[in-house]
């Protein structure tokens, strides 16, 4: 697999900058094109009263959606830099559903991180949770404050289930350039995962790979896994999302829900 387009969702959000510079890098290193992809919904006046008025309105709206994607495309082509190859789309839409849309040209897609202190993204903003259910594409998502990703020491969150066969299968262009993978596995029944073949399907493609079986976890699986990625000095980590469906895990928590609202590294991560 190679990785020949990398988009990046803009917003205006404090953490929108450095999410295009990593996504900079990251294209800069796959030798890729880099896509920034916006939208801004058009807030509609609800069409009652004076019709004049209902479309002065309009027409403001319009006019801020307008004004507020030209500055993200701004932004996107201040922070792309001297990034070759770059390409641009926007639209007054709605942001997850252009997005999902505009992925079908993405290898891969780099969204920002919105946990709880993240701040308001605004309404260009996407959620990654509800991006990684109907995008069809490995999402790479990005804490505010992260402007470059080394990914030479990545860490494998594996669960023997499709959505972590998926996430190792579409991280291979990250894993084959990575100094040391770290296949790690949470849980009482950790050696019963299938770690091992996983490493000797990484191996197989030339992967540095070690496997590591986190039997007693002090805490959740999704804390468990970043701080072994602490630990380790991972600047990534490789899993997969939402193996139970959306909707419970929202209700009684899950590690997809928590690394997404709490990760402090980088996650590529796959449905």
């Amino acid at each position: 697999m190679k990785i020949s387009n990398v988009m990046v969702s803009v917003d205006l959000g404090a953490a929108a900058a450095d999410r295009v510079q990593l996504a900079a890098g990251l294209a800069e290193r796959f030798e890729a094109r880099l896509i920034g992809v916006a939208a801004r919904p058009v807030l509609a006046p609800m069409p009652v009263g004076d019709m004049l008025e209902v479309e002065r309105v309009w027409a403001i709206e319009e006019r801020l959606a307008a004004e507020q994607l030209a500055e993200a495309k701004a932004l996107f082509e201040r922070e792309a830099g001297a990034a070759e190859g770059t390409a641009w789309r926007s639209a007054p839409a709605q942001p997850l559903a252009y997005l999902v849309g505009q992925a079908r040209a993405a290898d891969v897609v780099v969204v920002g991180r919105q946990g709880p202190a993240d701040g308001d993204p605004g309404p260009m903003g996407v959620a990654a949770g509800a991006l990684l259910m109907e995008v069809g594409r490995p999402v790479l998502v990005a804490p505010p404050g992260i402007e470059r990703l080394a990914a030479k020491r990545v860490v494998v969150a594996w669960k023997d289930t499709r959505e972590a066969r998926r996430a190792v299968h579409d991280a291979l262009p990250f894993l084959t350039r990575a100094d040391e993978v770290l296949v790690a596995v949470v849980g009482p029944d950790a050696d019963r995962e299938g770690a091992e073949d996983v490493a000797a399907y990484l191996s197989d493609h030339s992967v540095a790979v070690t496997t590591h079986l986190l039997r007693s976890p002090e805490v959740s699986a999704a804390d468990e896994i970043l701080r072994f990625a602490g630990r380790e000095e991972a600047d990534l980590v490789v899993m997969g999302a939402y193996g139970h469906s959306r909707l419970r895990e929202w209700i009684f928590g899950g590690a997809t829900r928590d690394v997404l609202q709490t990760t402090p590294v980088c996650c590529l991560m796959s449905h």
